[in-house]
């Protein structure tokens, strides 16, 4: 299974975020051609619709034969060995036969068309496996989890909920804050999907975590989704407003001249790291327009700073590197101060 560290979990639970659908790409329009080197790559996705047969659930013992049929999708995702007796038939039965969740299944199933997700996919394990030929792809199972679970990615088993980004006029919206709840949206659910996947390759140091190994840690999992996921706009990446990311931008020099001035780099405290990185509606230590988890996004631009200082430098090769300070240093990373607000 991939290995996601706690602190990068709960991060990429609030990013959770990954556009089905292309948007237009601020990494300029040119990005968004298909490489015809990735497009060689063979990367068959089997995408298994788990949503009927769920909803055909109409007792514990018809439950009984979902799981049956689904072993490994029981095993995993539902996680049946931990259930006594029939405590997940009788559960499930519960669920498929709740017309609350019948009507956001039905929501579900017309926000995400077969076809379409088949192709995006596609799209996103070729670049993957372009970059990394060893990827193995994943079986791809959709489910309607009575928003429980957002998404589940390991070596043998990849799970959808489809129900978690139907977006604002969804019947039930995910149990979360407004800022983080405006991010479950069909445009928001394949960059969270790039990020996770990321874990599988993102090398780093595991004694004496400070604050600059974990932006470049995260700035580096950004840039890997940036790269599996060229037709993707950098907000849907981060999981910032059109108006955060101009902000943020437009401010670059002042953000840095923070964790400069305030000596962040080396400080090794968790809850002043999590300040930066974790889920906030904003910092206000920065300025009170400044959104939440700007650590990461400067992270992300000491590692654009520092592949584009390398241009030999693969994607395999930068997430290897464990050396957030070898990686600061030859970036060369030294953004300019403009006078403003933050959005």
């Amino acid at each position: 299974m991939m290995h996601i560290p706690a602190r990068m979990r709960a991060w990429l639970a609030a990013v959770t975020v990954a556009g089905l659908g292309l948007v237009a790409c601020s990494r300029g329009q040119e990005s968004c051609e298909l490489d015809p080197a990735v497009a060689k790559v063979s990367a068959p996705v089997a995408l298994e619709r788990l949503e009927k047969p769920f909803f055909q659930i109409k007792n514990p013992a018809t439950a009984g034969q979902f799981i049956k049929a689904h072993g490994l999708f029981a095993r995993q995702f539902l996680q049946s060995n931990q259930y006594p007796g029939e405590v997940l038939n009788t559960t499930l039965a519960r669920l498929a036969t709740n017309p609350g969740l019948q009507k956001l299944g039905a929501q579900a199933d017309t926000t995400f068309r077969t076809e379409q997700l088949q192709q995006q996919l596609q799209s996103l394990f070729q670049h993957i496996r372009y970059y990394f030929p060893d990827f193995r792809v994943p079986p791809v199972k959709t489910f309607v989890s009575g928003l429980s679970q957002d998404l589940f990615v390991n070596d043998s088993l990849l799970v959808i909920s489809t129900d978690f980004f139907v977006g604002p006029k969804a019947a039930y919206l995910p149990n979360v804050p407004s800022y983080i709840q405006r991010r479950y949206t069909k445009e928001h659910m394949l960059p969270a999907l790039a990020l996770a996947i990321s874990s599988k390759y993102n090398q780093k140091q595991l004694t004496n975590q400070t604050m600059l190994g974990e932006i470049v840690q995260f700035g580096k999992a950004l840039y890997f989704a940036e790269k599996v996921l060229p037709c993707t706009a950098d907000s849907l990446i981060m999981g910032y407003t059109a108006k955060e990311m101009a902000g943020v931008s437009f401010n670059e020099g002042k953000i840095w001249a923070h964790f400069i001035d305030k000596n962040l780099l080396y400080n090794t405290a968790p809850f002043t790291i999590q300040k930066y990185i974790g889920e906030r509606p904003n910092i206000p230590e920065i300025d009170k327009t400044c959104p939440g988890r700007v650590g990461a996004w400067i992270g992300w631009q000491i590692v654009r700073k520092y592949m584009a200082e390398h241009p030999n430098v693969t994607l395999k090769q930068l997430m290897a590197e464990k050396n957030a300070q070898r990686i600061l240093n030859e970036s060369r990373y030294r953004p300019k101060q403009n006078r403003g607000r933050l959005s």
